[in-house]
């Protein structure tokens, strides 16, 4: 965990050092990513969405292939992100969904997921200072599935994930600083966050921390989360979210990470390449490694090329 605590300690200041030079990047006509402006009226409600979504696919074929191989092979993998952010006045409503599928089919393997997320965070805060950057804010985020999940080993299959097991639903109290539309940090010493595993074949095994034959249970800690969006180059966009939960009643000192990013390296008006990283600490999840089951860094790893599409904003 000390090499884990030395990379977010980097990626903390890397972004500090972006938001201190605040240096002006060119925006491309069609862009993917459009940033949320300030409202020189605040008067009254103002409402920005905006959104994208995307698919990649791969196939490949075999006949007679003296090398060997697969006969068939197909990958799908789709996103979907829409954003909806709130300004009135003092207020501020910041609104984001999320939802990624991969697919695999092949001759051998059979038919696969390699990627499943349904993630909602809402927060709604209200600016306490004068130059508009810092906010009191409360925070509601749900992460879960939709389809069953399985651990592969040789030629078996070990059923580890449903729809709503595991999930996570948390909700904190705190400050939010938010010194631009491209950068936000939100603090909170008051987190509640709970771990659901409604399936009861799971539950029986006591997965993901929660207790045998028991469907849920609740942490209190402290939570961090830091967002970010830019266009970092021509024609090449990031997003990213890192999350850090600190249970005060469990190892408080061993923090729960969940990092994802997305990059998107745009080719023309549809078609763009992108990759995918997500990383997830949970002290909670043992794995099944060389030694014995332990809590490990869980990675994942997409990249491909494929259509790509920005939802034009609708302002009211």
């Amino acid at each position: 965990m000390k090499q884990s605590f030395i990379y977010l300690s980097l990626f903390l200041s890397f972004f500090n050092v972006i938001n201190a030079q605040e240096i002006p990047v060119k925006r491309i006509s069609g862009e993917i990513f459009k940033n949320v402006k300030k409202d020189k009226d605040t008067s009254t409600w103002r409402w920005k969405r905006n959104g994208i979504v995307g698919a990649n696919i791969a196939q490949g074929s075999l006949s007679n292939w003296a090398a060997g191989g697969d006969n068939f092979s197909l990958s799908l993998n789709t996103n979907f992100s829409y954003y909806i952010y709130h300004r009135a006045k003092r207020y501020t409503w910041d609104n984001s969904f999320d939802f990624n599928f991969g697919f695999v089919q092949a001759t051998t393997l059979g038919s696969r997921k390699n990627d499943d997320r349904i993630d909602y965070l809402s927060k709604f805060g209200y600016r306490i200072d004068s130059v508009n950057r810092w906010y009191a804010s409360a925070l509601l985020n749900f992460r879960s599935q939709l389809f069953d999940g399985y651990n592969y080993s040789g030629s078996s299959a070990n059923f580890s994930s449903s729809f709503l097991s595991p999930a996570y639903l948390i909700f904190s109290l705190g400050m939010d600083y938010k010194p631009n539309t491209k950068f936000s940090l939100f603090i909170s010493p008051f987190t509640s966050r709970w771990v659901i595993v409604a399936n009861d074949y799971l539950s029986k095994q006591g997965a993901y921390g929660v207790g045998i034959n028991k469907h849920s249970f609740s942490e209190l800690g402290a939570f961090v989360t830091l967002t970010y969006h830019n266009e970092i180059a021509k024609n090449i966009a990031y997003r990213g979210r890192l999350d850090m939960f600190s249970n005060y009643g469990n190892k408080p000192g061993n923090i729960d990470i969940f990092f994802t990013n997305f990059f998107s390296f745009k080719i023309n008006k549809w078609l763009s390449s992108t990759y995918n990283l997500d990383l997830i600490y949970d002290d909670d999840i043992k794995i099944f490694g060389p030694n014995k089951n332990a809590p490990r860094l869980q990675l994942k790893s997409l990249l491909g090329i494929g259509f790509l599409m920005r939802l034009d904003p609708i302002k009211k």
